[in-house]
């Protein structure tokens, strides 16, 4: 059924991945917007530890300078250079460590941080004395991966003179590139921690268009079978029409050649079977109150028994001489579930009345076919048929049960189904009055 709605499926699936796509991206932007912020505000906080950790520990681009120019005159190894640069930021780290937690822990921020010397270019010579990445300072936790790297470089200059003829003898100029880098280890958990409202409110639109979607397919679906069903009804009543009408034809013609009155029993029969139909199809409101006496219920029975030869209807009544029913309406209800009966394969249906404390019970048994569990919810709908493998080897228009359960509502009474395949088929139903 699903194959006549097939372009709409896979438009709405089109729809629903670019809905997603639009969601997903809409994320992924508010994340790094929300990410970017929060580096920012860090970024501001951490801007004055570099003062802070020149006072206190004393170092100073002239202690770097005189190394570099110690270094650059080969007074001292590469190793040596670079254990200065190891021991200076050991003994920085502590320091430099408390003062970026005590910053962080204010947004409950796990930071990492480090100062790098990229190279060092010596500038009159044109010449890297280092070339090198050394790391002068950093955190205790160490960096995994940049989230933030911030780029620089900075120039120191040194001239040497002669202390009598104020000759210059030697001039030292270095220009260092410089990395800072910081790391928010748990900006993942942060970013997503502030996000969940919207990450939620996200996946909930989402589930409500599908949801919707979903609803609406089911109700098409719905709306389908019920076009089908009526078509298939079409078909039936035509098909219940043919057979009389045709008898009709034919025994008009007969009248017409010689009169006979053997023909007419067989036209009123007919006559009679067309109304039956045509009542069927009507929805009748009478309001006639035609009391049921203890001889409908055997009349009934009767009739059933003359135009279903080969099945055998038992009747067990103990009801009084008369109840407050529609006459009209208990010949429905009988009559409805025993032919129910006498079609889908019964040869005895029992039929117990009985009329207990206001209420009278209705009891009809046979040993049919049996009802179908998955059927079982939807027997008493309007032109509802069990399906088959040919719905036209069992007559009818589907109305006869939802008539029934229409009369028990009416009552105001109730009606229970027992039945399993190859065991047969028991309605109860119960009928409160008053007297």
């Amino acid at each position: 059924m699903l194959k006549n709605y097939k372009w709409l499926v896979s438009a709405f699936a089109l729809l629903f991945l670019l809905l997603v796509g639009i969601q997903i991206y809409f994320l992924y932007k508010t994340y790094q917007i929300k990410e970017n912020n929060i580096y920012d505000k860090l970024d501001k906080d951490l801007g004055q530890y570099q003062p802070i950790l020149r006072k206190k520990l004393e170092v100073s681009e002239d202690t770097v300078q005189k190394m570099l120019i110690r270094f650059n005159k080969g007074e001292i190894t590469k190793k040596q250079l670079l254990d200065f640069f190891t021991k200076n930021k050991e003994a920085i780290k502590p320091y430099f460590s408390h003062y970026v937690d005590s910053v962080a822990s204010r947004s409950k921020l796990q930071v990492a941080v480090s100062h790098q010397f990229i190279n060092v270019l010596s500038t009159p010579e044109n010449k890297y004395i280092l070339d090198s990445t050394i790391t002068i300072y950093e955190t205790n936790r160490s960096i995994t991966k940049v989230g933030r790297r911030y780029g620089g470089e900075w120039e120191t200059s040194n001239e040497n003179r002669d202390d009598k003829t104020n000759k210059l003898n030697k001039f030292y100029s270095f220009k260092v590139k410089t990395h800072y880098n910081i790391q928010i280890l748990n900006i993942k958990s942060i970013v997503f921690r502030d996000l969940t409202i919207l990450i939620i409110s996200c996946i909930l639109i989402l589930a409500a268009v599908l949801w919707l979607f979903t609803l609406t397919i089911k109700n098409l679906i719905s709306q389908q079978k019920q076009v089908e069903i009526l078509h298939t009804v079409v078909d039936n009543i035509a098909h219940e029409f043919k057979t009389p009408i045709a008898t009709l034809k034919i025994a008009a013609k007969s009248l017409r050649k010689d009169w006979n009155p053997e023909n007419l029993p067989l036209v009123e029969r007919q006559i009679n079977r067309l109304e039956s139909l045509m009542q069927q199809l009507q929805e009748n409101d009478d309001d006639e109150n035609v009391e049921t006496y203890y001889d409908d219920w055997n009349n009934y029975i009767e009739d059933l028994q003359f135009a279903n030869a080969k099945v055998e209807f038992v009747l067990h009544n103990t009801t009084p001489n008369t109840l407050p029913f529609n006459r009209t309406a208990m010949e429905t209800l009988i009559k409805n579930l025993c032919e129910n009966s006498a079609k889908y394969g019964a040869t005895r249906v029992e039929i117990d009345l009985r009329a207990i404390q206001n209420t009278l019970d209705i009891k009809i048994a046979d040993n049919g076919n049996g009802i179908p569990k998955k059927e079982q919810q939807r027997i008493f709908e309007k032109f509802y048929r069990i399906q088959s493998d040919n719905i036209h080897n069992t007559k009818g228009l589907g109305l006869g049960l939802f008539l029934v359960k229409d009369i028990v509502t009416r009552y105001n009474g109730s009606i229970e189904l027992i039945s399993e395949p190859g065991k047969g088929t028991t309605f109860k139903i119960a009928l409160p009055y008053e007297d």
